[in-house]
């Protein structure tokens, strides 16, 4: 017989769940029922700006907010243009746009989480973009160069 101890038939493995370090909580889906709204469309998600953003095919269609601090701008964030401000108005009279900006007019505006008629907005909205509304969505630009890329190009142009 060997010294070693055979093992225990109601032992199971060891799961990342068990670790102490594993208590950490799952994040929070803000307003999570959107999501669900929109999700004949698979809609996928990442994080942006401490917010999540969600994508339907290569499009951002909206960005989810809740923070416990700045808390006027939480909601659902629509991701818009200025062209389609007027006609969007008309069928969301609390939307407006997001002062976290720090512009009085942005293309993203935002359905308020502290408006009353907030959660039947944000179905509205999900109508809108399962019946692929052109007014919702964008596709991401291109990222912009940095100045100083943008200045080291100019100065490389000029020695040559």
């Amino acid at each position: 017989m060997s010294s070693m101890a055979k093992p225990d038939r109601n032992m199971r493995p060891l799961l990342p769940r068990d670790l102490p370090f594993a208590s950490e909580r799952r994040k929070v889906i803000p307003h999570e029922f959107v999501l669900e709204a929109i999700a004949a469309l698979s809609p996928w998600t990442r994080p942006m700006f401490g917010c999540l953003a969600v994508y339907v095919e290569d499009r951002i269609v909206l960005i989810l907010r809740d923070k416990r601090d700045q808390i006027a701008d939480n909601g659902v964030w629509l991701a818009t243009t200025e062209e389609h401000h007027e006609s969007l108005r008309r069928e969301f009279p609390n939307m407006r746009s997001i002062q976290v900006l720090g512009k009085k007019l942005t293309g993203w505006q935002v359905l308020p989480a502290a408006a009353s008629d907030f959660e039947g907005a944000s179905l509205h909205a999900c109508e809108l973009i399962l019946g692929r509304d052109p007014r919702i969505g964008k596709v991401p630009g291109a990222r912009r160069a940095s100045r100083s890329k943008a200045k080291r190009g100019k100065i490389s142009e000029a020695k040559t």
